[in-house]
């Protein structure tokens, strides 16, 4: 999307994000907190995401929008101290197992 313009009306700049093909096909779109808290601000954007039914999760400055109703996970991460063989960390995670391979 680029730099937003210096003004921009909320909602041209929500149906902008929200029009995109990625949340369009239920995928994720990512955008910069602080334009999120300067054109819209948190309160509206978080009444907008609860309207559709979408998720989002903040970190390092970046906000990743979940275009879904679907339940969002966290991977668990192993202490630094531990080495975890490919197989072990390919294990059932919530739920989740990623395919085996049968060659």
């Amino acid at each position: 999307m680029g730099q937003p313009p210096d003004f921009i009306r909320p909602e041209d700049w929500l149906r902008t994000i929200f029009s995109a093909r990625a949340a369009a096909d239920g995928g994720v779109v990512r955008r910069k907190t602080r334009d999120i808290e300067r054109i819209v601000g948190r309160e509206r954007f978080a009444s907008e995401l609860a309207r559709r039914g979408f998720s989002a999760v903040e970190n390092g400055g970046q906000t990743v929008i979940f275009c879904n109703a679907e339940p969002i996970r966290r991977w668990p991460l192993p202490s630094k101290d531990t080495q975890i063989a490919s197989k072990q960390f390919a294990k059932a995670v919530d739920g989740f197992c990623p395919p085996t391979r049968t060659d």
